[in-house]
């Protein structure tokens, strides 16, 4: 194999196959660090950079290595506790001890003493003899130093040890080792390099050795030398193992999304506590006593404590008529006769429109444009789309003249600054506003047909529900202006984003789901 032109090779590259050439061996990464005097990183790029011109040969290997651990260590410096009491038994008299003298009389703790009265046992090294009422340690044999203590010894001298070196009995006593936690294990990856033909070839013929510059500089652009030097060219399509760097859970990076969303709206957030009354949480929506969303099925009661206090008793007497008769709100009411002990019972909130109703109640005056993202709790039958915990997103705006529209454009942009473009609103139905809608986003997907081309399908997604607080509800608490609130669930949102199936999926601890979730 000949070439016109002597091949162009850097100082390191030279150095590392003139290293094999004159070996004629393999050479590990390690060795020919500790050959060449230079760090790891120039000596793993320079061969990278040899492999891909086909001068040299990688080969990557795995070993187990063992080591000491910190009572390991311990160990080789004062011997095994075992081994520290059959010397102390060797130099007695009869080579005997009572066992409640033996605590007292060696440098060992209590747990000490006990693992190496197991290991006398297991030995055969001393056993127990009982005479009259004392209990004596006895020494069997003077022993001589056991595989184990020898391997220990071995590994202390050179720090670690690769198991391939170890000898058939020495592999059998590393689990008892392990179990006393005396040792451990780690897998080290060797890259080893062998000059290849046409490697060989070129230290013949001889390489041009020439520096190529990696970084740019300050200096070197202010001077002009960029351009005397030569740029070494990168592959930046060579494959590399996959980093994994640290990130926050998808759920938490969702919510920090959703928050920003609605500051730049100019909406402040608000917080309230997970354990609430029945009264904010249900009566103060002009939900009904006997509504079966209140029942123990759907809802978690508290048992400690199991009374809340409740508001004034102008708003409550204001609430309470509006149950019964419509009070002022020109509503009929529900007809029943109200009752202040429900309402006092405490439970696990069951959405976040507690919070927002509680701000209200006092906050009347306008403007106010608040948004709540926090947890709620539904006594729900866990499965691929139900939990028991979950997220709310709740927002609401109160301001003269407000009116249906507005909430709907507002809607349209905290949609569309999510990614969601194609958003509309259908009429509904939801139990504390009126007019009520539903807003849905076109969301699309790429799929692989039967044929295996890639088709982009998509279909209209329910996103979360809103409207304007009824009179019912707004003027029990003194609230003159309309009202526009809306709510979403957050899971809901991102198993949208992810195309995903199961509700549960990000609470399952999956590292490599976690891994596999884009990035914002």
């Amino acid at each position: 194999m000949t070439r016109d032109s002597p091949l162009k090779l850097s100082r390191v590259e030279a150095l590392i196959l003139d290293t094999l050439a004159r070996s004629r061996a393999e050479f590990n990464i390690g060795e020919l660090v500790g050959s060449l005097k230079l760090d790891q990183a120039t000596i793993v790029g320079a061969s990278a950079s040899l492999s891909e011109k086909g001068l040299v040969e990688i080969h990557e290997s795995e070993d187990n290595y063992v080591s000491l651990t910190k009572e390991g260590v311990n160990c080789s410096k004062v011997g095994l506790p075992e081994r520290t009491v059959i010397n102390y038994l060797s130099g007695k008299k009869g080579g005997a001890i009572e066992l409640e003298l033996l605590k007292n009389e060696l440098p060992l703790t209590e747990e000490e003493v006990a693992v190496a009265l197991g290991w006398l046992k297991k030995k055969n090294w001393a056993s127990t003899k009982k005479e009259g009422v004392k209990l004596l340690l006895k020494s069997t044999i003077k022993p001589s130093e056991g595989i184990d203590e020898q391997l220990i010894a071995e590994i202390s001298k050179v720090q670690e040890l690769p198991i391939s070196s170890l000898k058939q009995e020495q592999r059998e006593i590393l689990d008892s080792l392990q179990k006393r936690k005396l040792v451990e294990l780690s897998a080290h990856r060797t890259r080893s390099l062998k000059l290849t033909s046409s490697g060989l070839e070129t230290v013949r013929q001889g390489a041009v050795v020439h520096e190529e510059v990696t970084q740019l500089t300050p200096n070197m652009i202010r001077s002009g030398d960029w351009k005397k030097v030569e740029l070494k060219t990168f592959d930046v399509s060579a494959p590399v193992e996959p980093a994994y760097p640290a990130r926050y859970h998808p759920i938490v990076e969702l919510i920090d999304e959703v928050r920003e969303t609605f500051l730049e709206l100019g909406f402040e957030e608000i917080k309230g506590g997970y354990v609430e009354s029945a009264f904010w949480n249900f009566d103060a929506l002009f939900q009904p006593q006997d509504h079966p969303a209140r029942e123990m099925h759907d809802t978690f009661y508290l048992s400690i404590p199991s009374k809340a206090r409740l508001p004034s008793q102008s708003v409550v007497r204001r609430i309470a008529q509006t149950h019964e008769n419509g009070w002022d709100t020109g509503s009929t009411g529900w007809g029943y006769k109200w009752n202040s002990e429900v309402a006092q019972q405490t439970i696990l909130r069951t959405h976040t429109t507690a919070t927002t109703i509680r701000y209200l109640a006092s906050h009347p005056d306008p403007p106010i444009k608040v948004f709540s993202i926090d947890r709620v709790y539904r006594n729900e039958k866990v499965n691929y789309k139900h939990l028991a915990e979950f997220h709310q997103v709740e927002g609401i705006i109160m301001d003269k003249d407000v009116s249906l529209r507005d909430l709907m454009g507002t809607m349209k942009e905290f949609y569309t600054r999510l990614g969601y473009e194609k958003v509309r609103f259908w009429p509904s139905y939801f139990p504390y506003t009126e007019p009520s809608a539903q807003a849905t986003a076109y969301v699309e997907k790429n799929v692989v047909g039967p044929d295996g081309k890639v088709s982009t399908v998509g279909r209209w997604l329910e996103l979360g529900g809103m409207g304007v607080f009824r009179p019912e509800v707004t003027m029990p608490l003194g609230i003159k202006y309309p009202v526009l609130a809306w709510g979403l669930g957050l899971e809901r949102l991102l198993m949208i984003r992810l195309d995903a199936d199961d509700i549960r999926t990000p609470y399952r601890n999956e590292l490599g789901w976690i891994r596999r979730v884009p990035l914002r």
